[in-house]
């Protein structure tokens, strides 16, 4: 074997050697390591953030919105609302996410947005003025599991109503679900649908 096939065996050696060590050590070990530590320290959202009801079984992720509504994409009463979503054709498809790239100055957007808030004013039986804006534009991913307390507390009295609560127990259950800002001072107050509406399960249950 010459010296040039003798160097090129060696680089071939060092290089399949460095590829096996940093696979066994990026690949395996360290995955392995940060996968532990979360399991240890942050269970729930290394996991998904996934929220079950009190029998076990499985109800989604607080990251992922859904909608409350028929088969016919029609709003259930008894259930808080999501904000409009345009992931998929009927919405909140997670494997769909998107908004609907629609501009400030687009007369469709427009449209949406007045046959929206003519539609949740009728559902919850309030005035349009009253509408707050995320109750008729959809989350740029279309997946958004929040909605402001003011949309959540206009639904209140609709809600107490199809299930035959007091308003007054249906408004303390949104209040103790309003998220505050992150870190006290990033972005606004929300509150989680799916949360309130998997808590409101379990008060009428």
């Amino acid at each position: 074997m010459n010296t040039s096939s003798r160097t090129t065996a060696r680089t071939l050696g060092v290089a399949v050697r460095a590829m096996v060590v940093f696979t066994l050590l990026l690949g395996v070990a360290y995955t392995a390591v940060v996968t532990g530590i979360a399991q240890l320290l942050l269970p729930a959202p290394a996991n998904g953030s996934l929220l079950r009801s009190a029998d076990g079984s499985l109800t989604g992720s607080s990251l992922i919105g859904q909608s409350f509504t028929t088969k016919k994409g029609e709003p259930l009463a008894q259930w808080f609302q999501s904000r409009p979503s345009a992931a998929g054709e009927t919405g909140y498809d997670a494997g769909a996410s998107s908004g609907s790239n629609l501009g400030p100055n687009s007369a469709d957007l427009e449209k949406a947005v007045r046959e929206r808030r003519a539609q949740v004013a009728a559902f919850n039986h309030v005035d349009t003025a009253d509408v707050p804006v995320d109750a008729v534009t959809a989350s740029g991913s279309g997946l958004d599991p929040h909605i402001s307390p003011a949309y959540a507390l206009l639904q209140v009295e609709r809600v107490a109503a199809a299930r035959d609560l007091p308003a007054a127990t249906v408004r303390a259950l949104v209040e103790k679900h309003i998220q505050g800002p992150d870190l006290g001072f990033l972005g606004q107050s929300t509150v989680n649908v799916l949360e309130l509406n998997s808590a409101l399960a379990e008060l009428t249950r």
